[in-house]
């Protein structure tokens, strides 16, 4: 049978290398899945499937420095996982019993309590019994930080089946932002990275969250779902009817051949280790030193970053020779050999033809060697989708009234002695920008005084995220950039109750301080302490995401696609946004674990990647042209297809319709789903069923402010003060204002 396309040639730029452990493990494995019933009489596996499959070699190329008792241990998780995964598509999705489903996967996270004391449930099936196992001979050797990880990583494999069951149902395949985001929690791989710190080293807790280990495990999953989505294609979507296929979705998303799929999917398997390569080498090192890291926890770090390593490779060379996999027609890896290169089983997937092939490096070059201030002409906006219905508060006027006279107390619109940089506004300026028309969008319900605060933190914002390129990135200037974000968290203090050592606010020095100062005290003054908290971080979050844009302006780099779109959200204040959003709604019987879950984080992102996208849009010609800047959707989808202004246009005004049609899906599928799955009460589903409308007000208040505003019209970049030589990003946390003034 013909295979349904011609494999890529993969970048592959590690080597892999064999456990000497290889047979102790098979022979172990084998043994403990006949234990645990996993074989002969499972409905699901014969002992020709596993031998075929061969978990044990899997291991011992991603695990090959590891003792035979590790890899014995770690290969007996990898057959727990696969045969989960196969046993819920005999039980489930063949079946399409969602109910029984979820009582099946709501029992799994009993077996793995954080203390053993706590003891496990009576099993009830191998998968069951299996999970007890495995977590009781593991997590004595690990912290209960890691412990607390890896159970969530396990249990978002586990709960995220449903998301594939329930697309399966309605024969829907997902968009590429939402493919990216589910198939993390899906496929495992983050599942995978947890078990490198297992046998590698655990990372230390302090930095286990920082953006560059994030970045490095995020990357690694994507390399490591679009690698196996290539391979495992024809069995999964030609076999089982699965949709969540990196493939299937560029097909249906691009509109082209499964061939051409294949080929972009290639590209951006490349892209995210290239990404990966870049977090290595540029922003470990200075998490190091910001985080004054000692050896010890350096060479952690540094031994967690080669397993992840050793696992790209390792996975690639099984994938090579497994049974499970459509690889007969694969080209065969690195002919090439040189003397002081590493010669024997596994060495193959070391290919020096992939590392310097032409398209491997012309993606990277491509990266690095964009010329800025292109001449663009206006930016081109096409029929947005907007599906929710305009409201504005009549309390505008005077919200831009009390605004514009904000900034001018604090002295947003005037030099500030010592600081040339702060001469980007002027009256006249603030007044086209004209945000207290988003806030009146965004929060159509909200009191004069409430809305005047949220245009004062739309001016704010928006301030700031033009200070930043003008004054950091046009002089190169990272360390000013990170001097100036510390001295902006000072202004925000937490309370004596939150800090045991409590930093009394600073006297601010510019205007940019005094102002952030003056909004931090109006605005938190009423939350309790754990809110105050959690707010803060927020705000630290988009402050430390303008840093990532100065360095990539610094080192005149393009992102990579995924990075942009997910750093985005960030630097336009999406996270802010909705935490805030969401205290006006606190105490009104909606769980904690509502908020984290996979529905709600989805309905999140959906509609923040929508807004952002409305802003790029917008504020190409203006970014691209008059300000040098890097990081526009447009631009970055333009770096990563190699194509022209009017195509990569299309792709992401594609990207921004399905995003808003998933944020309406979501809101007409899943949230029902979850509202029956927690048992909420009324006041609960009233309270969510408002959060959502606030987002439908915050997203169409974007879209109209952007339509209004003179800030990205062609006159208004060729005024005579026009321009800014900065990155704009728009009112991106203007939902972060809508709810400021709520108790709590």
């Amino acid at each position: 049978m013909t295979q349904p396309f011609r494999l890529p040639d993969f970048y592959v730029p590690y080597p892999a290398r064999l456990n000497p452990h290889l047979e102790v493990a098979r022979a172990h494995t084998k043994q403990w899945a006949r234990d645990f019933a996993m074989l002969e009489g499972s409905g699901v596996w014969e002992e020709s499937d596993l031998d075929s499959h061969d978990y044990a070699l899997l291991c011992s190329y991603t695990h090959p420095d590891c003792d035979a008792e590790a890899l014995s241990l770690v290969t007996d998780w990898y057959v727990w996982v696969f045969f989960f995964d196969d046993h819920f598509l005999e039980t489930f999705k063949r079946s399409q019993d969602r109910t029984g489903a979820k009582a099946y996967l709501d029992r799994l996270a009993a077996f793995m309590p954080m203390d053993l004391a706590d003891g496990f449930p009576e099993p009830t099936n191998p998968v069951e019994a299996g999970l007890a196992d495995l977590w009781r001979r593991t997590v004595p050797s690990m912290s209960a930080d890691w412990r607390e990880r890896f159970s969530l990583s396990t249990k978002n494999l586990l709960d995220e089946s449903m998301w594939e069951l329930a697309n399966i149902g309605i024969g829907r395949v997902a968009n590429p932002l939402e493919y990216i985001e589910m198939r993390r929690k899906v496929g495992g791989a983050p599942w995978s990275a947890g078990l490198v710190e297992y046998v590698a080293a655990e990372v230390p807790a302090r930095v286990a969250h920082a953006r560059p280990l994030g970045v490095l495990r995020d990357a690694f999953s994507d390399a490591v779902h679009i690698r196996n989505d290539l391979f495992s294609y024809e069995r999964e979507v030609t076999d089982e009817g699965e949709l969540s296929n990196a493939v299937l979705v560029l097909e249906t998303f691009l509109g082209c051949t499964t061939q051409e799929a294949a080929e972009v999917a290639g590209d951006l398997l490349t892209s995210r280790l290239q990404q990966f390569e870049q977090t290595a080498l540029a922003e470990l090192p200075q998490l190091f030193v910001d985080s004054a890291l000692d050896p010890a926890e350096i060479a952690a770090v540094l031994a967690y970053t080669k397993g992840l390593q050793d696992w790209q490779s390792g996975g690639h060379e099984w994938h090579m020779v497994s049974s499970r996999y459509m690889n007969k027609e694969a080209r065969a890896t690195a002919p090439i050999t040189l003397p002081f290169m590493p010669t024997g089983p596994g060495t193959s997937a070391l290919d020096l033809r992939s590392v310097f092939n032409r398209r491997s490096m012309e993606l990277r070059r491509r990266s690095f060697t964009h010329v800025p201030y292109e001449r663009t002409g206006p930016s081109v906006i096409p029929e947005i989708y907007m599906p929710h219905r305009l409201s504005l508060s009549p309390h505008l006027a005077h919200a831009r009234e009390e605004s514009v006279a904000w900034a001018r107390r604090t002295g947003l619109l005037e030099p500030q002695p010592g600081d040339p940089g702060s001469v980007i506004w002027t009256e006249e300026k603030l007044r086209g920008y004209d945000f207290a028309l988003c806030s009146a969008g965004i929060d159509p319900d909200a009191t004069p005084d409430e809305l005047a605060l949220n245009a004062c933190w739309l001016t704010w914002g928006t301030y700031a995220d033009d200070y930043y390129p003008v004054v950091f990135a046009g002089a190169k200037d990272l360390a000013g950039a990170k001097a100036a974000t510390a001295r902006l968290i000072a202004m925000m203090p937490v309370d004596q109750a939150a800090q045991p050592q409590p930093q009394p606010q600073p006297q601010p020095a510019t205007a940019m301080e005094r102002g952030l100062a003056d909004l931090w005290v109006r605005t938190s003054a009423a939350m309790p302490s754990e809110q105050r908290s959690e707010f803060r971080a927020t705000v630290v979050e988009m402050l430390e995401s303008w840093l990532w844009e100065v360095d990539n302006a610094v080192h005149h780099r393009i992102p990579d696609p995924v990075d942009y779109a997910e750093m985005r959200r960030r630097t336009f204040g999406s996270r802010l946004t909705m935490y805030l959003c969401r205290l006006g709604h606190r105490g009104r019987g909606i769980p904690e674990e509502i908020y984290a879950s996979g529905t709600i984080r989805s309905l999140e992102n959906a509609v923040a990647d929508a807004a952002c996208l409305i802003n790029d849009v917008y504020s190409y010609q203006k970014e691209v042209e008059f300000e040098g800047e890097v990081h526009n959707h447009i631009l970055v989808t333009r770096n990563f297809f190699d194509i022209g202004y009017p195509e990569a246009l299309h792709i992401c005004h594609s990207l921004m319709t399905q995003r808003t049609e998933e944020f309406e899906h979501i809101v007409a599928n899943q949230l029902p789903l979850l509202y029956d799955d927690f048992k909420l009460g009324a006041e609960a589903r009233t309270a969510l069923d408002t959060y959502v409308q606030e987002l439908r007000d915050w997203h169409a208040g974007v879209l109209n402010w952007h339509a209004q505003c003179r800030r990205y019209r062609p006159e208004d970049l060729h005024r005579p003060d026009g321009g800014l030589a900065a990155a704009v990003h728009g009112p991106g946390f203007a939902m972060a204002a809508a709810r400021l003034s709520l108790p709590a």
